[in-house]
């Protein structure tokens, strides 16, 4: 009995809470399902003619909105923190904000869902996320609902109609990799497929994208699949492990961390190969420099940068701005013969940095300084 009054005791401001907001804010709080077009149609496509759109009431500012982050431990993940950070930074933007918070809880979900809840109890107006599952939020996604908390979802996006997805085709992605591997390769033989991180969104759909896609090829296809997890460090590794033991390969696509492929490469002394791969500065760098050589590559993905379209969302949705609930971004793609030194990639720059940057339908566009001169904090 003691035990169960102990019990009550720590709950009760919990349940108070969830009460709460389970009397008075849903009938206040829930958006409408609207007609098109969107706020600012040239930033925020609807993924498909059949894309709903929203309108929550509009919420006087400035706001606090918050950013969720799961993993952190590759080059991608960092930048995009710090390219959140630098877009808040922007004066237009920073006038809008009362306060922009970033944590990072790494691979654990239920980290990643008790962070989102801290901010809904502490009062965030949005909460943006790169959800680490697509499936597992179901009530965080209510709770946000309930509260009148904008939930956005980017990257890895949030398998609901509750939340605000905004994403590249990353099936899509896949697909555009394989096909490039099928023109290249085009008897078929052994791939080297290096896979990002297991569980989320993104590494399944670029997965789903390019196995399908060789498959209904026809063609003799054979797949070694590694873990890469979007780290040059990690697919390094991984894609040298492959190399010694089912290697040589006939063609290679990589999710991300494609520069420590490469060397991996250059390392085995095994012969260049096509190779379909993300928009590291640094597989760039290498596929320009040895074109020559048959390091034949097509470079297609996504910058960090949707980070800021997301919280743009955001903002225009607490503004009462309609939005379509599912938010389709344009692909950056680049492909031999077509590598440009400071137009597609950047001697000067690391070869952890990530191209592709600039979404000028939304008005968003960083320069490398403006990013890397903030902290992944």
């Amino acid at each position: 009995m003691i035990i169960q009054n102990v019990i009550k005791e720590r709950l009760r401001p919990y349940l108070l809470s969830a009460a709460l907001i389970a009397i008075c804010c849903p009938a206040m709080s829930a958006p409408k399902i609207v007609a098109g077009p969107a706020g600012d149609p040239q930033c925020m496509a609807p993924w498909t003619a059949d894309t709903k759109f929203m309108q929550f009431p509009k919420k006087a500012g400035p706001y606090r909105i918050a950013l969720a982050n799961g993993y952190l431990a590759n080059t991608w993940r960092i930048q995009m923190v710090q390219t959140a950070k630098a877009y808040a930074a922007q004066p237009d933007v920073k006038a809008k904000l009362k306060e922009f918070k970033v944590v990072s809880t790494g691979e654990d979900v239920p980290a990643q869902i008790s962070a989102i809840n801290n901010f809904i109890d502490s009062g965030y107006d949005a909460i943006v996320v790169d959800a680490q599952n697509p499936t597992a939020f179901g009530p965080v996604i209510k709770r946000a609902k309930q509260a009148g908390v904008v939930l956005v979802a980017f990257d890895n996006t949030l398998d609901t109609e509750d939340a605000i997805n905004v994403d590249v085709d990353q099936k899509g992605l896949g697909v555009l990799w394989a096909k490039w591997l099928i023109d290249h390769v085009p008897n078929g033989g052994k791939i080297l497929e290096v896979r990002g991180v297991a569980g989320t969104s993104v590494d399944t759909d670029r997965h789903a994208g390019i196995a399908e896609t060789l498959k209904a090829s026809g063609k003799p296809f054979t797949v070694t699949e590694v873990v890469g997890k979007w780290d040059d460090g990690v697919a390094q590794k991984a894609a040298a492990d492959a190399l010694a033991t089912n290697g040589p390969f006939a063609g290679i696509t990589v999710q991300g961390g494609d520069t420590g492929v490469v060397r991996a490469l250059m390392d085995a002394k095994q012969p260049f190969v096509p190779f379909a791969g993300e928009t590291e500065n640094g597989f760039r760098k290498l596929c320009a420099a040895h074109a020559a050589d048959g390091l034949k590559c097509t470079s297609a993905g996504t910058g960090p940068a949707q980070v800021a379209v997301a919280i743009k969302v955001a903002i225009a949705t607490l503004e009462g701005q309609v939005v379509p609930q599912s938010i389709k971004l344009p692909t950056a793609v680049v492909s031999d013969p077509d590598f440009q030194k400071d137009v597609n990639y950047y001697p000067d720059q690391s070869d952890n940095f990530f191209v592709g940057n600039a979404f000028p339908t939304c008005g968003i566009n960083f320069t490398a300084q403006e990013i890397m001169s903030q902290t992944k904090d």
